[in-house]
C-alpha cells in the first residue's frame, strides 16, 4: 500500500515553546523549521509514501518544504492541530478518495525511511492505527486505509484518546525513530544520539557553539 502522509507545519516563530529552556528565542524558530525540512525528506525518502501533504499557512516554510517535493495545502481552519489535519486529509481525499492517508509529526528529526515503511506496513492491516511515541503518552503517526476517516485526536493524552476512539495501537520492534519527536531539552538530545538529519544537526551545532542544551 502506498500513503499520503499529511505533515501540520505550524509558524516556526510560534512552535517549540517547550524547547525554551534548551534554546533561545532566536534559535527556535530554525530548529522547528529544521526539524520539519528533515521529517518531511525522510518521509519522501520512504518506499511506502506516495506523496506527502504539508499543512501550513506560513509562506518561507511551505517554499522550502515543496523545494523538497511536498504539496502545500494553505488555507487551514482555525482550531488547532486537529482541525488542521483533518483539512489535509480532506484536501488529499477530494482528488483521491481511495488514498491511504497517515498524520504524521513534523518534529521527527531522526526520522528513517525504513523505519517509517515498517510502521506503515503495519498500520495496513487495519482500518485506523497509530504509533506512540517515545514517552509512551503521545502518539506520532495516525493512520486511516482507503474507506476509513482519519479522526484525529492529538493533544494531550493522544495515545489514550486514539485507543479510545477504536484505532489500534502499533508495536513493531527497531523503529525508535519514528517514535522520538521533540518537544524538550531531553527529547533533542535523545534525537541526536539516534542521529537526526543533515538540517537539525547544524541547528544543534549552532547550539553547541552556544554553549549547548542545557541540563
Amino acid at each position: 500500500m502506498q500513503w499520503t502522509l499529511v505533515v501540520p507545519v505550524k509558524p516556526p516563530s510560534r512552535a517549540k515553546s517547550r524547547l525554551a529552556d534548551t534554546a533561545s528565542d532566536a534559535l527556535r524558530p530554525s530548529l522547528a523549521l529544521a526539524f520539519a525540512l528533515d521529517t518531511v525528506a525522510a518521509a519522501l525518502a520512504c518506499p511506502r509514501v506516495r506523496d506527502v501533504a504539508v499543512v501550513t499557512d506560513d509562506g518561507p516554510a511551505g517554499r522550502e518544504l515543496a523545494a523538497l517535493g511536498a504539496r502545500i495545502v494553505a488555507g487551514e481552519p482555525g482550531g488547532g492541530l486537529n482541525p488542521a489535519l483533518a483539512h489535509g486529509a480532506a484536501a488529499v481525499r477530494a482528488l483521491r478518495p481511495r488514498a491511504a492517508v497517515a498524520a504524521l509529526n513534523a518534529d521527527l528529526p531522526a526520522l528513517r525511511p525504513g523505519e517509517l515503511a515498517r510502521v506503515l506496513d503495519a498500520a495496513a492491516e487495519f482500518p485506523r492505527a497509530f504509533l506512540p511515541d517515545a514517552a509512551e503518552v503521545g502518539t506520532t503517526l495516525l493512520a486511516a486505509s482507503p474507506g476509513h476517516e482519519l479522526r484525529p485526536a492529538f493533544g494531550t493524552d493522544s495515545r489514550a484518546r486514539h485507543a479510545a476512539s477504536g484505532a489500534v495501537e502499533l508495536l513493531p520492534d527497531a523503529v525508535e525513530s519514528v517514535r522520538q519527536d521533540v518537544d524538550t531539552g531531553d527529547d533533542l538530545r535523545a534525537a541526536l544520539a539516534l542521529g537526526t538529519g543533515p538540517r537539525t544537526a547544524a541547528a544543534a551545532a549552532r547550539l553547541l557553539l552556544g554553549g549547548g542544551p542545557r541540563r
